[in-house]
């Protein structure tokens, strides 16, 4: 029997059902919970994302593809695997390679070069290992452009519209095998250097840095990292933002938290030892 499929309103309904379960599910594994305000936001983000791309979605073939190139060998004569997950569709004979990123668009653009290396990797995985033929990649950015943000936050509708005609997430990526051997040979230099004990963590001014718009490495890489409150950098920059950390960048980077959760990290993080020091 032919399944029926579901209208516009059907599946925003699903969605929000899902979103739901999957906060719930997170906020009891994780015991942290979001402000109303910041969980509308992440739900709005969802919606907006599958508006833009539903045609796409639709065509996906394959999802969480899982790729491993295995026993490489660095410089220190250490062995490592490198591995990655993407979405597959195979239309028409072609096929192309998605990688989900969240970061920016502007920001992917302006720094097209570091996922060139990931893309090429994951193609060479594909078609070396695999035997597969793949005929595009790209990179699917999930965050949202400023615009869009502004008009959705004023619900006028002509402006989101107009805003949502001009966002493009998807950013094609040129395959080129020549750089594949020289990203793998990086791939191995990060290992050497994690099993050397040789951590660098950036200085304090490349993490107040505004890389791409208003985001800074901190709010866009720190924020991410399980061992920030052990880095000497980060612990340096919420001591300089102090009572400011309500507002600002230490909004993004600690939105996560209750404001119990707040003050003890801060406490933590200005007080306590063992941090990574540069």
């Amino acid at each position: 029997m032919k399944q029926k499929s579901l209208n516009d309103a059907e599946i925003e309904k699903r969605l929000r059902g899902m979103f739901e379960r999957n906060y719930q599910r997170l906020r009891l594994e994780s015991g942290h919970a979001l402000t109303p305000e910041i969980k509308e936001a992440a739900l709005q983000q969802v919606l907006y994302y599958w508006k833009k791309l539903r045609d796409l979605a639709n065509t996906i073939t394959d999802t969480e593809v899982r790729l491993h190139l295995p026993n490489q060998l660095s410089k220190g004569e250490r062995k490592f695997g490198i591995e990655g997950v993407v979405d597959i569709v195979r239309e028409e004979g072609n096929t192309t390679m998605y990688d989900l990123k969240t970061h920016a668009p502007e920001y992917v653009r302006q720094n097209i070069g570091e996922y060139e290396e990931q893309l090429n990797v994951y193609a060479h995985i594909w078609k070396k290992l695999r035997g597969q033929e793949l005929g595009q990649m790209a990179v699917i950015t999930t965050q949202l452009p400023d615009p869009l943000i502004a008009a959705a936050r004023s619900n006028n509708l002509d402006a989101i519209k107009s805003a949502m005609d001009l966002w493009e997430p998807v950013i094609p990526i040129a395959y080129d095998p020549g750089h594949v051997e020289e990203t793998v040979a990086k791939f191995g230099d990060v290992v050497d250097a994690i099993e050397n004990h040789k951590f660098s963590p950036p200085q304090l001014r490349a993490l107040k840095k505004v890389e791409i718009k208003r985001e800074t490495f901190a709010t866009r890489v720190c924020r991410n990292c399980d061992i920030r409150y052990s880095c000497d950098p980060f612990r340096s920059l919420l001591k300089e933002m102090g009572t400011r950390g309500r507002r600002g960048p230490a909004k993004f980077i600690l939105e996560s938290l209750t404001e119990e959760e707040v003050e003890d990290r801060f406490e933590a993080s200005l007080g306590g030892e063992g941090a990574i020091t540069t």
